[in-house]
């Protein structure tokens, strides 16, 4: 397939990474440097030059492009490069937007901008943040097979109970499936004799009763149930997003904005949220506020900067858990080491799920792990395929590499995959796989 991305940020070169191997990928950026620069970072044709040009995208071969991917950070560049490459041939066109506004003028025909699939980087961000907030002691949560699976990922901390504990004293759950650990960097399968460490983050994959029932093995403090006191802090689009989510779901949560104008906005459009008009980084405030009793506080500010100061702050009253929107990637690491729980990478979402995107008819569903080191798949199984009528056992040793079946649907039943199990036409498979091995299984599928 010949695909061309227009911006070479961290969206732009995330998308290439995941699609060079299988593709022919054609990366258009602005910056001369930038553009010279990924030429060598990827195995991709890179062009400088405007997206929106013409003369460009017929130098990146639009005519012959069956896919193309507008990606930089702003929107209307985004829907304009869409729009002219529609009017000399027919790619299917991806763009990416923080404007919610954009987005439910093209659900209302999915024609408008001459966009075939439109992805909402500010709602895509706060339903993440949505899912993190019904699991509370997750830092990630996808769900698969139209709910009836969950992945997971847990950090486990020191005074965890199951921190010492092997993997068959940690798994009580029948449908539940430990799927893989990171420790330090490196990817692990975990064995039944596997000790669980403190600063590990495992993955689990289950039913959502087994994964919630396992997060409160693993931080009985943190879920007595989803979690009913949340502050947010920001009334920037997402916190918007994440409270009107959040109201939806039943939920009555704080929000605290400083602009005048914008607090009264947010008041008369969000009619289960209490809204305060207040500088969120005034300590006495907070403690006032009994920001400390938390159970959740979202920092969605307008900047890393103060995100970063709130997210301190409430650590330091006591807040039980902090989830904080990052924009910049390079800054998720630093957030997570002075104590946020949860770092949400605006950026980093919208580029994974423009890869779920593009990757639809080899997998129904895929969620990239610890800086695309593995994926979870979801793949439904024709009749024919080559993982039909054969044991999951039989199918791990012929690929050989690092994968695990997390959880099998077959006939909207739930079944633990175990060695012995068969794959049959129909079945929805959720697989565990490191990433270099995604192209061999799906090459089965």
């Amino acid at each position: 397939m010949h695909v061309v991305i227009i911006g070479a940020g961290e969206v732009g070169t995330s998308i290439a990474e995941s699609l060079d191997d299988s593709n022919d990928v054609v990366v258009i950026d602005i910056d001369e440097e930038r553009a010279e620069q990924l030429k060598y970072e990827l195995d991709v044709m890179t062009l400088a030059g405007d997206g929106t040009s013409m003369s460009t995208l017929q130098r990146a071969g639009i005519e012959e492009t069956d896919m193309l991917i507008a990606s930089t950070d702003d929107d209307e560049t985004n829907l304009i490069a869409c729009a002219t490459a529609k009017t000399v041939a027919d790619p299917f066109t991806i763009a990416r937007t923080k404007s919610v506004e954009y987005l439910r003028t093209w659900e209302r025909t999915e024609e408008a901008f001459g966009v075939d699939f439109m992805v909402c980087t500010d709602l895509l961000s706060a339903e993440n943040i949505v899912r993190v907030v019904g699991l509370p002691a997750a830092i990630d949560v996808d769900p698969f097979a139209g709910g009836q699976v969950q992945m997971a990922e847990f950090e486990i901390v020191a005074d965890s109970p199951v921190a010492g504990q092997t993997i068959a004293e940690a798994d009580r759950f029948e449908s539940l499936t430990f799927a893989g650990l990171f420790r330090e960097g490196e990817m692990i399968l975990p064995r039944g004799s596997t000790e669980i460490r403190p600063g590990d983050r495992a993955v689990v994959i289950g039913s959502p009763e087994s994964v919630q029932g396992f997060a409160t093995d693993i931080a009985p403090e943190a879920t007595p149930g989803e979690a009913t006191e949340i502050v947010i802090i920001g009334g920037s689009e997402i916190g918007y997003h994440t409270a009107r989510l959040l109201e939806d779901r039943g939920m009555k949560p704080r929000l605290i904005e400083q602009d005048h104008e914008r607090a009264r906005y947010l008041a008369e459009e969000l009619p289960n949220t209490l809204v305060m008009e207040h500088d969120a980084t005034d300590t006495e405030f907070l403690a006032r506020e009994h920001v400390d009793e938390a159970d959740i506080l979202v920092a969605a500010l307008d900047s890393d900067e103060k995100n970063l100061l709130v997210s301190v702050l409430a650590k330091r009253l006591g807040t039980k858990r902090v989830v904080s929107v990052v924009d910049s990637g390079e800054y998720v690491t630093l957030f997570e080491e002075i104590g946020v729980d949860v770092a949400i990478n605006p950026r980093q979402v919208t580029a994974e799920e423009i890869t779920r995107f593009t990757h639809e008819g080899v997998a129904e569903n895929i969620s990239v792990l610890e800086n695309d080191q593995a994926e979870v798949l979801e793949l439904e199984l024709t009749e024919g395929c080559a993982l039909v009528g054969r044991p999951i056992r039989e199918i791990a040793a012929d690929i050989g590499g690092d994968l695990v079946f997390g959880a099998v649907t077959r006939d909207r039943e739930y079944i633990t995959p175990r060695g012995d199990t068969v794959l049959k036409p129909g079945d929805h498979v959720i697989v565990f796989v490191e990433t270099e091995f995604v192209g061999e299984l799906t090459a089965m599928a």
